[in-house]
């Protein structure tokens, strides 16, 4: 009894605030991770728009096309708003995910594999309808090529939008297929890892598994198995929800495209896309960085987060 004496205020005092500890775990992860690939998100938008200074370029042709024109930061356009996003993001994604899991267990009795899936897709949605606007303003500023600026930076960008298209509408133009692309995305991202971690340290524990930083009961994943398991739930995901995430972007960059009347709505893009571009150079088009950036990026959120849910005391 003396030694579980002290112990008992200092579990209360870790579960005093959880939730803005798993905020900032989530917000940590998720800055992590886009640091390191911002110049691949760059590239991507300006493939997947067919911006007409790259159009005619592969992957690896725009990445060393971009500093030649635009200097070396040019390939981080936009980063600063994506920052902006990326915290609070993450840290709603990740939050939302651990507050849905125990939501759906409690109200619907749904547990094991497949109330990963629900609550990864609905704190995906969530995340993106309150990060959304600055999504927004990021694929502008990073569609912008040097010399051709349509916005000075954030706050122009917000002044404009607001003021030329529509108001606050305006800042979720595209999002109808956002979210339709991001319940499977972080649905499948969420439900992959969480799959392969239950898995994976159920049958070989002492092999994939040590014990938490601070909870020494919890078995926890070593880092390069988190890597691993990281990188092929954003592989998975990516390859479900693609075509979307090129709808959202042609949509969200609107008036900035030439051909901007024709693609107002989720459906009307889509067969624009796929009737003068086809699947591979379509829809598909730009897939091959995707991977690149995140598989990475992934394996990258998720072990920052475990990491982190060590530091901050959540296990």
């Amino acid at each position: 009894m003396d030694t579980q004496g002290p112990a008992e205020p200092n579990a209360a005092a870790h579960r005093d605030f959880y939730w803005l500890r798993s905020f900032v775990a989530g917000g940590v992860a998720g800055c992590c991770a886009k640091t390191t690939i911002a110049p691949l998100d760059r590239v991507k938008i300006l493939l997947q728009a067919h911006n007409h200074h790259y159009k005619h370029l592969g992957v690896f042709s725009t990445l060393c096309a971009v500093p030649k024109k635009e200097g070396y930061l040019g390939l981080y356009k936009g980063n600063g708003a994506m920052m902006i996003r990326i915290f609070p993001y993450g840290a709603i994604q990740f939050m939302a995910f651990d507050q849905y899991k125990k939501l759906i267990k409690k109200k619907l009795g749904i547990s094991g594999h497949v109330h990963n899936l629900m609550a990864g897709s609905m704190a995906g949605i969530t995340a993106v309808i309150c990060t959304y606007p600055l999504d927004m303003v990021r694929a502008r500023l990073a569609f912008q090529v040097k010399g051709e600026h349509k916005y000075t930076g954030i706050i122009h960008a917000f002044k404009t939008i607001y003021t030329k298209e529509g108001g606050f509408i305006g800042f979720y133009r595209g999002l109808m297929p956002t979210v339709v692309g991001m319940a499977p995305y972080a649905g499948f991202s969420f439900f992959t890892f969480s799959t392969l971690k239950s898995i994976g340290l159920a049958q070989a524990p002492n092999l994939l598994g040590r014990p938490s930083l601070d909870n020494p009961e919890v078995l926890v994943l070593k880092t390069h198995v988190s890597l691993l398991y990281g990188g092929m739930a954003g592989a998975i995901a990516q390859t479900i929800s693609y075509p979307l995430d090129v709808t959202r972007r042609r949509m969200q960059l609107g008036a900035a495209l030439p051909d901007a009347d024709k693609c107002l709505t989720m459906v009307q893009t889509l067969k624009y896309v796929y009737r003068h571009h086809g699947i591979r150079r379509g829809l598909y088009r730009g897939l091959s960085l995707n991977y690149i950036r995140c598989i990475p990026s992934q394996a990258v959120a998720f072990t920052t987060y475990e990491f982190m849910r060590q530091l901050l005391h959540l296990n």
